[in-house]
This record gives structure tokens, C-alpha cells and sequence, in this order.
């Protein structure tokens, strides 16, 4: 892979669409090559997830706090958890001389595209909003008004998506081997210069 910029990539979509499936494919093959920002949340972990590596775990009090200092990029409140990407996160892995990968919703998307961080905008969608259910009811995590919540917050990203310009690759996964394709090629193509 000969990704050529140093340019940040923000990839974006509706929870389930296969985002975090493409980045752990990603980073296997390419572990030199990208880094991930490691966004903060209230939300409490879920079983597995460790903290300062699937994310920072921080109390609303100290995320807020945070935020009234300037150190976020973006950030939303999600199902009464805030979410956020920091500075320092992408300062960190830009140091490290990786392509930085930030993993945002919509409203961090037009958040970002208020900064001067100038990121190539890749949005990953489902084919369908009832694919997209059927997907986040198989993984078992989530309460049933945390799906309801999500499919809700999936048909805004999925109409985001549309609009001219919003983003610069907007891949359909309805077959995650061509889907994953599709968005290592666009990496790949040239486009990140």
C-alpha cells in the first residue's frame, strides 16, 4: 500500500454498517502505515473493551471539562453518552508518522468540517435500514432503546450521505469483501495527496 498523505481520513456511517470491521482488516495489513484515534466516551466499556485503546473512558464531568478547555475536535451526545475525538488524539498519531483514521458520526463530520484539519470523508452505509437492524440486533450488546435510538441516528446518516460533496467516497456494504475493496482502493488510488 502507498497511501502518500499524511492527511487525516475520516471515515463515518451508521453504527453496524461494517466500519470497525474495515479498520481492524485495515490495520492488520497495514500496521505501519495508519493509526487510530482513540475517541473519549462516558459511556461505561462493554466486555472486552479496555481502556486508552477501544477508547478513553472519562466521567461526564471530565469530558465537559475538556471540552470548556478547547481540547476536542468534535464531539456528540449519543443515547446520554458523550463521544469525542481529541487534538491530542490525532496530534498522537500524526507523531508517530501514521495517516491518523478518525471514526466519527454525522454531527463529528460537520464539526470537523468546520476545522482546518482538511481529512478525506469516507462514509460506509448498510444496504438497508433493515439489514442494518438485523446486524445490530445479532451482536447481542445493546438494549433494545439503544437500537431503536441507532436505527433512528442511521436513517440521518444515510440521508447525509446523499448530499453532494459531503463526502468524498460513500461505499455500500452490501458485500463486505467488494465493500472493503472499495474503501482500500480509494485509500489506495491516489486520491491522498
Amino acid at each position: 500500500m502507498s497511501a502518500v498523505s499524511s492527511r487525516p481520513i475520516v471515515l463515518s456511517g451508521p453504527s453496524g454498517a461494517g466500519k470497525s470491521t474495515f479498520l481492524k482488516r485495515l490495520f492488520t495489513e497495514y500496521p505501519d502505515k495508519f493509526g487510530f484515534s482513540v475517541s473519549h466516551t462516558t459511556r461505561a466499556p462493554r466486555a472486552g473493551e479496555r481502556d486508552g485503546v477501544e477508547y478513553n473512558f472519562v466521567t461526564r464531568e471530565e469530558f465537559l471539562a475538556g471540552v470548556a478547555r478547547g481540547e476536542f475536535i468534535e464531539y456528540a451526545e449519543f443515547s446520554g453518552n458523550l463521544y469525542g475525538t481529541t487534538i491530542n488524539a490525532v496530534k498522537t498519531v500524526g507523531d508517530k508518522g501514521k495517516i491518523c483514521i478518525l471514526d466519527i458520526d454525522m454531527q463529528g463530520v460537520k464539526l470537523v468540517k468546520q476545522t482546518d484539519l482538511k481529512p478525506y470523508y469516507i462514509s460506509v452505509q448498510p444496504p438497508s435500514i433493515a439489514e442494518l437492524e438485523k446486524r445490530l440486533r445479532s451482536r447481542g450488546t445493546e438494549k433494545e432503546e439503544d437500537i431503536v435510538s441507532r436505527l433512528a441516528a442511521a436513517q440521518g446518516e444515510i440521508d447525509y450521505a446523499k448530499e453532494e460533496g459531503t463526502y468524498d467516497e460513500v461505499i455500500i456494504n452490501d458485500d463486505p469483501e467488494t465493500a472493503y475493496a472499495r474503501f482500500k482502493a480509494f485509500i489506495n488510488k491516489g486520491k491522498l495527496e
